[in-house]
């Protein structure tokens, strides 16, 4: 298993291996596999846990990360990787701890949302300060594959219906426990790569950039450049943008800044959200984490133009265990429908309006625990939903994937559709666009889509958090590894990456999904200007070809 060092390379092998690939997405067999890599625990910044699994709400590869404790715990209980398979007879969640695994009753727990059933662990298992609690809410439990885990409270494994999958197998909760020391191979070398590694990142804009505002600081940024999908992508600017951005949180709700275990950088940004109790005694004051996928996604997307208005949605999306885009996106698409006739309130069930909160609050619900077909079909996804009422030319889905928070130009748009998980992370084309937005070649765009997805691998069995990695150069991670005993050059690292690549593409093949069907964008990314312009069909046509041939020659080393 060395040769796959950890993290993702070790979880897609290892689903590879153990998938069911007859089988749907929740069926018994099919396996969850969390993954942690060499620098988990030991660096900074190498705070996330990987998953693996076969995503329910696009049938094919899903992929997800997690970060708060869930890496420390489990280095420090001494595993590398966690299998979980099968269906337990009831309601149930695992206590993992070194060297021994208990499965407890959960049927107490089923039907609580997130917080309740947090709250309720955290008095069960003690161990404070050194275990990581990763539950589902009643979205995950109704096997929703638009849900996912919440991990310590404030980070979560979203998007693709990791949350379903743990529903599916009555697990509603993992509690991992770690108590253990890990040793260092080389500790004078260690310390050194250690001080440089920490060196850089709290010494250079990278802490500015993440800690003072944090992600929530590209909702400005993108309103200039006329990048922030607004009001269902009608817009790729909200005009209302300044009251929702980073800067208007901070100055109004920011409560404290929270790290990840291991992590000196601290981006998680906490708002305090203050409401009227309902029965007039007084108020009822609740902590939320926030960043810029929730401000788009529950923001500008619904047309939502104030802290407490984002905060009302984002506390039922949480509590639920809903993943947040693929919400925010779903009911932006119902909002756009319900206003075209294409359906109507007979599905709805209530008015949806966009600025309008109230009817999103009881959407939300109704996708967590569906009363009718409608908020069940919807709760599978845009691509599924759309296929039985219609709507596709203005459904924001990029490879049957709810589309993340930036029409920046073709980039993403390639991008988040041909990812191996169809996340904007897979490649940041995004990135690709905001530094290229007037002169850029084909060859070089489908190269970079390429090279930054085959490295991202390799960041990601590390594993460590993308926010480091300019941090994290081939040169730096293959010093750091040999601080651990790990001889890997960068050019090593480099094949590495791509192995782990065309791996996945395997799994994906197994699954169903090939390179000549990926599914061509929605009308709608054409017809709303990006931070490039207007789009053309047939520029990204001709990017979409280009990369299907670049991916078979790829596909084709040994």
């Amino acid at each position: 298993m060395l040769v796959w060092m950890g993290g993702i390379g070790l979880a897609s092998e290892l689903l590879v291996r153990e998938a069911a690939w007859e089988q749907p997405p929740l069926a018994p067999e099919q396996p969850i596999i969390f993954a942690i890599g060499p620098c988990s625990g030991v660096y900074p910044l190498a705070t996330k846990v990987a998953a693996a699994f076969r995503s329910p709400l696009t049938n094919e590869w899903g992929e997800s990360y997690a970060g708060m404790r869930a890496a420390v715990a489990l280095r420090f209980a001494g595993y590398d990787a966690v299998v979980i398979k099968g269906r337990a007879r009831y309601p149930t969640y695992l206590v993992i701890e070194a060297g021994k695994v208990s499965f407890r009753d959960a049927r107490g727990l089923w039907g609580l949302d997130t917080e309740e059933a947090g709250r309720l662990l955290r008095e069960f298992e003690g161990e404070r300060g050194r275990r990581s609690i990763w539950r589902i809410g009643p979205a995950g439990e109704n096997l929703v594959p638009i849900s996912g885990v919440n991990v310590d409270t404030y980070r979560h494994f979203g998007r693709l219906g990791l949350g379903a999958l743990m529903g599916s197998k009555l697990l509603k909760a993992l509690v991992v426990v770690g108590n253990q020391s890990y040793p260092i191979r080389h500790p004078s070398a260690y310390n050194q790569v250690y001080e440089k590694i920490y060196r850089e990142v709290v010494e250079t804009p990278l802490l500015r950039k993440y800690h003072y505002l944090g992600t929530a600081e590209n909702i400005m940024a993108l309103n200039a450049q006329g990048s922030l999908p607004t009001m269902n992508l009608q817009s790729a600017h909200f005009p209302q943008a300044e009251n929702i951005s980073g800067e208007s949180f901070a100055e109004k709700t920011l409560y404290r800044i929270l790290a990840c275990a291991g992590c000196p950088l601290g981006c998680i940004h906490i708002g305090l959200y203050r409401r009227p109790h309902p029965k007039g005694a007084g108020y009822i004051s609740t902590t939320i984490a926030y960043d810029f996928e929730l401000l788009y996604a529950l923001g500008s997307q619904l047309g939502l133009d104030h802290p407490d208005k984002i905060y009302a949605l984002l506390r039922e999306v949480e509590g639920s265990g809903l993943d947040a885009i693929s919400t925010g996106v779903a009911l932006a698409w119902a909002t756009e429908a319900l206003q075209r006739g294409i359906i109507t309130e007979k599905e709805t069930l209530l008015p949806l309006r966009f600025g309008k909160v109230e009817g999103y609050l009881q959407a939300a619900q109704h996708l967590a625990q569906p009363p009718n077909d409608f908020y069940r079909e919807l709760g599978r996804g845009l691509q599924h939903a759309t296929r039985i009422y219609g709507g596709q030319d203005f459904a924001l889905i990029l490879g049957g994937h709810e589309m993340a928070g930036y029409h920046t130009g073709y980039a993403f748009l390639l991008g988040q559709s041909v990812g191996a998980r169809h996340s904007h992370l897979c490649n940041a084309g995004y990135s690709f666009d905001q530094s290229h937005r007037e002169h850029f070649s084909a060859e070089e765009l489908v190269t970079y889509l390429l090279e930054e997805e085959a490295w991202r691998n390799v960041l990601n069995s590390l594993v460590v958090c993308l926010f480091a990695r300019k941090v994290y150069t081939p040169e730096v991670t293959s010093e750091a590894l040999r601080a651990l005993g790990m001889e890997l050059g960068p050019k090593e690292l480099m094949e590495l990456g791509r192995l782990i690549f065309r791996r996945k593409w395997e799994g994906k093949m197994h699954m169903g999904f090939r390179p000549e069907n990926i599914p061509f964008p929605p009308r709608r990314y054409f017809e709303t200007p990006s931070g490039q312009g207007k789009l053309s069909p047939e520029t990204y046509a001709s990017l979409l070809r280009l990369y299907q041939e670049k991916l078979a020659d790829w596909l084709k080393q040994s």
